[in-house]
């Protein structure tokens, strides 16, 4: 459900959330303030135990968040590892296997860095992954035909098992960017949020403390409001703020504009 919403409209509904439930408080709370010694205590305590789970829930899902942008990042490195090691095993082969190879593989190095900008489950992200897809066939088919030319040779095997590392971590990193923070957890902390951020400003607003009271919630109401938006962008990957950054491939790709460094033997 959020995953689906643009960055502005997230926002928007987050802060509308947030500060209505805060404001609906303070005004109950002042409209209430004639009954403060009859509400004082039990609100206290209901608003002080909330705010601690509410707390617990929201350190919870951050959590969880970093955890997956951690993931994804590593899963960019190790893809942009694995392409690499399969670019310079390439360039051991005999041709004409050796330039296909490199072709293609520079293709699929584009299509895995135009991943990093496409948003996950879209039909830009699906185009792309289908693209890479028939590279992959393309690659093996190569490696295939290789090794029948050149069944006892140590470069072949070598190529299939790099290649091989590298279709694996394709299936990861994307794996990586489909794999979000749950949905009713995201609902959780901004319900949980609002209610516990409600109750605050109708206890402070009973007892009266005028100005101070309503900054003190508001500042409070931002703060809530930030940390849900922080959560909220670490589980978008390719949009927002907070997003996994594509370097390791490009430098690949970079790496990948030099002559190569090594050239494969010619089949007798």
């Amino acid at each position: 459900m959020f995953f689906r919403l643009t960055t502005l409209g997230l926002e928007l509904i987050v802060f509308g959330v947030i500060f209505a439930a805060t404001g609906a408080g303070l005004l109950l709370g002042r409209h209430h303030r004639g009954n403060v010694e009859t509400l004082r205590e039990p609100f206290g305590v209901l608003q002080g135990a909330l705010l601690g789970v509410v707390g617990l829930v929201l350190a919870f899902g951050l959590a969880l968040a970093v955890g997956r942008y951690e993931d994804r990042r590593a899963a960019v490195v190790d893809e942009a590892n694995a392409i690499g090691t399969t670019y310079l095993r390439a360039q051991t082969l005999p041709e004409p296997y050796r330039i296909q190879s490199l072709t293609a593989l520079r293709r699929y190095t584009d299509a895995a860095i135009a991943l990093s900008g496409a948003i996950p489950q879209s039909a830009q992200a699906t185009a792309i992954i289908a693209r890479e897809s028939v590279l992959q066939r393309r690659l093996w088919a190569i490696a295939g035909r290789v090794l029948v030319a050149a069944p006892v040779a140590t470069a072949p095997r070598l190529y299939v098992d790099a290649l091989n590392g590298m279709i694996d971590m394709q299936t990861v990193r994307v794996s990586g960017l489909n794999n979000r923070v749950p949905g009713p957890v995201l609902f959780i902390e901004v319900v949980s949020s609002a209610v516990a951020l409600g109750l605050l400003g109708f206890y402070l607003a009973i007892l009266g403390r005028g100005l101070a009271t309503v900054l003190t919630v508001l500042l409070a109401a931002a703060v809530v409001s930030a940390l849900l938006l922080v959560t909220f962008d670490l589980d978008r990957p390719t949009r927002g703020e907070i997003t996994v950054p594509s370097t390791p491939l490009v430098d690949v790709r970079l790496s990948m504009s030099l002559p190569p460094a090594a050239t494969g033997p010619n089949l007798p």
